[in-house]
């Protein structure tokens, strides 16, 4: 079995009386799709905020591609190969697709130019952003500003402007929050088209884009992780159904 790229081992994170992360040990393969999975308040975000860098632990180590990162800065472990897309998209509106990924690129290539003058007319930049989106299925709309692209060619965008930095784990927050059912399958069918290429951890409501997707889920109530395994072993585990499961089908 192959070393995880990304693995957790005991993170406790507390608030007063509130313990957000209890203990908490999971892992991430090459190659995988892991899902992260919980009801409201169940921790998933207060992980993610100490997977990235923003959140410290109490305690517990997070290890990223065979070192410890648990106190590197947000900034080290992007360049490490960590990116992250949020629940709330936040592409810039006014510029074309093309200027946004190309801005992601410029950010993520740590180039000195003049921002978006450099990035609006040097192939250095614009070519790899051409490449981005066409990788998440967004060529033709290249020249159509962000704010008139539909809710989920938007968080696609946002995903090819994740991709800019070439990671190697991509955490996707909720990526089909906000969407009607045919832009969550569009969704569901371009993150299959990344699996195998990109590690990726998901952390998503739509239960049934998460078993379609994922290869592992973990199940996170009050903090802590009450199961891990594949879609058939959380589908048939009591405690989950009873926990998480049987609330949605409720």
């Amino acid at each position: 079995m192959a070393e995880p790229l990304l693995s957790t081992d005991r993170l406790i994170k507390r608030y007063g009386g509130l313990v957000a992360t209890d203990t908490v040990s999971i892992d991430v393969r090459p190659g995988e799709i892991h899902a992260l999975i919980g009801p409201n308040g169940a921790g998933k975000t207060t992980l993610v905020g100490q997977l990235t860098g923003n959140i410290a632990p109490d305690s517990g180590t997070i290890r990223f591609r065979g070192r410890d990162v648990t106190r590197l800065p947000t900034h080290a472990r992007v360049r490490l190969g960590l990116a992250r897309s949020f629940q709330i998209t936040s592409v810039l509106g006014a510029f074309t697709a093309l200027d946004n990924v190309a801005l992601a690129v410029q950010a993520h290539a740590g180039h000195s130019f003049r921002f978006l003058a450099d990035a609006r007319r040097d192939e250095r930049l614009r070519e790899p952003a051409r490449r981005g989106l066409a990788d998440v299925g967004l060529a033709a709309r290249a020249d159509t500003p962000a704010a008139a692209l539909s809710h989920g060619e938007q968080r696609q965008l946002e995903i090819a402007m994740a991709l800019a930095g070439d990671p190697s784990l991509l955490l996707l927050d909720e990526p089909m929050a906000g969407m009607g059912v045919e832009e969550s399958q569009r969704m569901v069918g371009f993150l299959q088209g990344l699996k195998g290429r990109r590690a990726m951890l998901l952390i998503e409501h739509d239960m049934d884009a998460v078993f379609q997707l994922a290869d592992r889920i973990t199940v996170l109530v009050y903090g802590r992780a009450i199961a891990s395994g594949t879609p058939a072993e959380i589908r048939s585990n009591p405690d989950v159904r009873q926990a998480y499961l049987g609330e949605e089908a409720a």
